[in-house]
C-alpha cells in the first residue's frame, strides 16, 4: 500500500508505529524539504548502518571509519529514496549501504592495485572464514572454506592471496619486540650484495683476456670451463702437462694483475 505524500506534521506524536513515522519522516523531507527530518532519519538508522559496517570487522579497517563511509550511504539512500513507492526503507538502504562499503574496500582500502572481481572474492573469503572460525571454534582449512562457497580449493588459495595485498608494511616500522628494540622491519631483509664488488672487477678481467695469448685463453677456457686436467689439456693442445702448468700460471697472474690495476 503507498504512503500518502500528504504533508505530515512534524513531531513523534504524527504517528505511534516507529517504520510509519520514518516513513513520514522521509515524506517531510522529500516533499518539504525538511532538512531537520533528514537528520532525524540518520540518527534513527545509524543502528542499522553499524550493524552492516560489523560485517567488515575482520578487516584491519577502523570501526569508525567504516561507519563514516556507512553514513554516506545512508545519505545517499535518504536523498535516492522514493517515498510514494511504499517499498521498505531499510530494504532499499541497505544494497545502497553495502555497495559504499565494498566501494571504500576496493578503490581506498587496497594498497596494491587487485581486480574488482578479486577484491570480492577476498572479502567473501574474509567473510566466510570469520562465520567458520565461530561455528567451527577453530580457523577453518582452504578445503572447508571452498566447500562452504561453493569454489575450488585454487579459487580461495587465490583470494587468499590477494587479501595480502590489502595492506603494505613500512619498512621503517618498528618491530615491537623488546629483543629488537629501536630495529625495523628493513633491517631484517636484504644484505650487502657483494656481486657489486665484482663488477669492477669483471670489466678489469675482461680486459685483461683480451690481452692474453690465444693458448693462454684456450688452456684457461679447457681447464675452468671444460674442467679438464692439465694432463688433458696437454693432449688437447700438444703441450706437455709441465708446460700447461706454466701457462695456467701465468694467463692467471696476467689476469691477476690486470684485476688489481
Amino acid at each position: 500500500m503507498a504512503v500518502s505524500l500528504a504533508p505530515v506534521p512534524p513531531g513523534p506524536s504524527a504517528a505511534r508505529d516507529p517504520r510509519e513515522y520514518e516513513q513520514q519522516l522521509l515524506v517531510r523531507y522529500h516533499l518539504e524539504g525538511d532538512l531537520a527530518a533528514r537528520e532525524e532519519l540518520v540518527e534513527r538508522f545509524m543502528p542499522f548502518v553499524r550493524d552492516l559496517a560489523l560485517r567488515y570487522s575482520y578487516t584491519d579497517e577502523p570501526v569508525d571509519d567504516l561507519l563514516q563511509v556507512g553514513a554516506l550511504g545512508l545519505l545517499k539512500a535518504i536523498d535516492r529514496y522514493e517515498p510514494g513507492r511504499g517499498s521498505k526503507f531499510t530494504s532499499y538502504a541497505a544494497p545502497t549501504i553495502l555497495g559504499e562499503l565494498k566501494r571504500h574496500f576496493r578503490d581506498r582500502g587496497w594498497a596494491l592495485h587487485v581486480s574488482r572481481d578479486l577484491q570480492e572474492r577476498a572479502l567473501a573469503v574474509g567473510r566466510e572464514r570469520e562465520a567458520l572460525t565461530t561455528r567451527l571454534g577453530r580457523s577453518p582449512t582452504v578445503r572447508e572454506l571452498a566447500a562452504e562457497l561453493g569454489w575450488s580449493t585454487e579459487r580461495v588459495l587465490e583470494a587468499v592471496e590477494a587479501a595480502g595485498s590489502y595492506e603494505a608494511a613500512s619498512l621503517n616500522a618498528p618491530l615491537g619486540s623488546e629483543e629488537d628494540e629501536g630495529s625495523s622491519l628493513i633491517d631484517l631483509i636484504g644484505g650487502h650484495d657483494h656481486h657489486y664488488e665484482l663488477v669492477e672487477s669483471r670489466h678489469a678481467l675482461a680486459d685483461g683476456w683480451r690481452e692474453l695469448a690465444p693458448v693462454e685463453q684456450e688452456v684457461l677456457r679447457l681447464r675452468f670451463t671444460e674442467d679438464l686436467t692439465q694432463r688433458e689439456i696437454g693432449e688437447r693442445v700438444g703441450y706437455s702437462q709441465m708446460h700447461v702448468s706454466r701457462v695456467l700460471r701465468r694467463a692467471l697472474d696476467r689476469l691477476d694483475d690486470a684485476a688489481a690495476a
